[in-house]
């Protein structure tokens, strides 16, 4: 028998290390050739770590969150045969796993051949307090109640540390004279809470749950940082009436028509028209398809409309892009949609699908609201955030009559983009979507 030694492998495009967000498999298993071990990411692309022996799972050299620099070890097999290494000061099934040192990609020092020893790593184990009890949070429980309207006696100070506990203190029997309330009484009440409540079927839970941020929640939390900090948002909400589009949206996809690269043309969505909408504004106003460079000082305006679309999927929010929007009709950028969010979903989303938007969409559909305040893709300057559609009475001048409406909220970067001209960029797309047929002239 030998072992064998697992290192990260490149996972390409010039990465120095990568984020382990998964581990499918523990100390002990068996796995095969070929098997899964564990996930890592680099920027919003996740990568799979196969086995490439037999074994037995003796070692796992990182914890889950940790950055990883390519071509440490990260998992240490017992294998039939040589293996690949010598078996001197190997740690056995059942030492803990070993958290490798993660140098900066810049001073990266060669991976050691062998893990850390386990004294070592035991000295170098880092001891976390257990969290202590937390005081009272002032959860009201029940005790024996005054009569409806009865006013409880007791003195601004005894009223001062009720309120600052949570306390109801018609639930608190007194013990001075006429049922004063006291301090002493606060003290028996708050002493006998878990008990009271139990008997009323209520029950305290003082749980503490430490839920460590890693993977695509912590590239989401950072972006999101990011963009808040060093942009000043300005966010313009304006009404659209989409009773025509529907109407347009709802014949045309009733055709049976052959796409132009073969096959059944697809499903339209709003999105299709929303794109081709912003592609007809941003040729109008070509400042609003930018990408600002913080450092630099320098708006890089681009000829290319790269649409992000934020997608949400089980592992969080991602936002692949539809390349090229200015050059694809309306089924092309439908096509187009359906695919990347299926990709999304699914995770199979690569790196480039995923990056490289010049302005962003939004949407949470069904769930929409009735207006939000988007927070802007850094680097871009503007993102177009479309709210759920409901029917609404409006006044036609002489009657109210039934309309589909739905809100646009979008969020500019006020550093470039001013407040007129955002809302004159809102009004050209309100007036496209609400004369679709405006949309496919040319």
């Amino acid at each position: 028998m030998g072992e064998h030694i697992i290192k990260l492998p490149d996972v390409g495009e010039g990465v120095a290390e990568a984020e382990l967000v998964e581990w499918h498999v523990k100390i002990g298993d068996v796995v095969r050739e070929d098997m899964v071990l564990a996930a890592v990411m680099t920027d919003k692309a996740t990568v799979e770590i196969p086995s490439p022996v037999d074994g037995e799972i003796l070692w796992l050299g990182a914890e889950i969150g940790d950055t990883v620099a390519i071509g440490s070890p990260i998992v240490r097999l017992k294998v039939a045969g040589e293996g690949n290494v010598r078996p001197q000061g190997v740690a056995v099934a059942s030492e803990p796993p070993v958290k490798l040192p993660t140098p900066k990609p810049e001073t990266a020092a060669p991976a050691a051949k062998t893990p850390p020893a386990p004294a070592a790593a035991a000295v170098a184990a880092e001891v976390k307090p257990a969290p202590s009890a937390s005081k009272s949070t002032g959860v009201s429980v029940s005790g024996a109640p005054r009569p409806e309207g009865e006013k409880p006696l007791a003195s601004p100070a005894v009223r001062l540390r009720a309120k600052e506990a949570g306390i109801d203190l018609r639930q608190v029997a007194g013990s001075g004279a006429a049922g004063r309330i006291g301090h002493e009484d606060i003290e028996a009440f708050l002493a006998r809470g878990p008990q009271v409540a139990k008997a009323s079927g209520l029950t305290r839970n003082d749980a503490v749950e430490d839920i460590k941020v890693i993977g695509l929640r912590r590239k989401i939390a950072e972006k999101m940082t990011l963009s808040k900090s060093h942009i000043p948002h300005i966010t313009y909400v304006e009404e659209i009436d989409v009773t025509a589009l529907e109407e347009l949206r709802a014949v045309l996809n009733k055709e049976k028509r052959q796409a132009s690269g073969g096959g059944e043309r697809p499903k339209l969505t709003l999105l299709p028209f929303l794109m081709r909408a912003m592609v007809k504004a941003i040729a109008d106003q070509p400042q609003l398809n930018s990408l600002f460079d913080d450092e630099a000082g320098v708006i890089h305006q681009h000829g290319g409309i790269h649409i992000g679309i934020a997608a949400q999927t089980p592992s969080g929010l991602v936002v692949p892009v539809v390349k090229h929007a200015e050059a694809r009709d309306i089924w092309d950028c439908g096509a187009e949609v359906a695919r990347l969010a299926e990709a999304a979903k699914s995770g199979t989303a690569t790196r480039d699908e995923l990056s490289g938007s010049t302005i962003t969409i939004t949407s949470l559909g069904a769930m929409g609201g009735v207006a939000t305040t988007p927070v802007i893709n850094h680097p871009e300057v503007a993102i177009i955030g479309v709210n759920k559609m409901m029917v609404r009475p409006v006044w036609d001048g002489s009657q109210f009559i039934p309309r589909k409406m739905m809100n646009l909220s979008s969020s500019f970067d006020h550093r470039v983009i001013d407040g007129w001209e955002a809302a004159v960029f809102i009004q050209r797309i309100k007036a496209l979507l609400e004369t679709p047929a405006l949309i496919f002239v040319d």
